[in-house]
């Protein structure tokens, strides 16, 4: 049985890692890698972002099944690791606020509800 829906399941072994729910907790596994480590995930992802989000935008969020919610914070994950890749070739930013002291706020009506606070 896959953790991801199908045609995704190449995808699979990424899931532990980086499908978390909230962006504090992409945030400090970003963090927490080495750049070769975000190389490995940005590599294995972005060729396959055009179709995770071609599936997923032919659902309503508020209906996604656990394994589609589990794509969709892979898909998260991957626009927290980008910049990391391409722009900074390092997990922190050079010269950059410490990430880990930023608080989330909840705005009503403009943040999902798909990931807790």
């Amino acid at each position: 049985m896959s953790n991801l829906p199908k045609g995704f399941e190449d995808l699979a072994p990424l899931v532990e890692k980086w499908a978390v729910p909230t962006e504090k907790e992409r945030n400090w596994t970003r963090v927490d890698c080495n750049i070769e480590e975000l190389d490995d995930f940005y590599n294995i992802v972005f060729p396959r972002i055009d179709a995770m989000l071609e599936y997923l935008n032919k659902r309503e969020l508020d209906n996604y099944s656990e394994d589609e919610k589990r794509l969709l914070f892979l898909a998260f994950s991957l626009a927290e690791v980008a910049p990391s890749v391409e722009l900074f070739r390092s997990p922190t930013v050079p010269d950059g606020f410490d990430s880990k002291r930023f608080l989330r706020a909840h705005i009503p009506h403009q943040t999902p509800e798909i990931s807790p606070a």
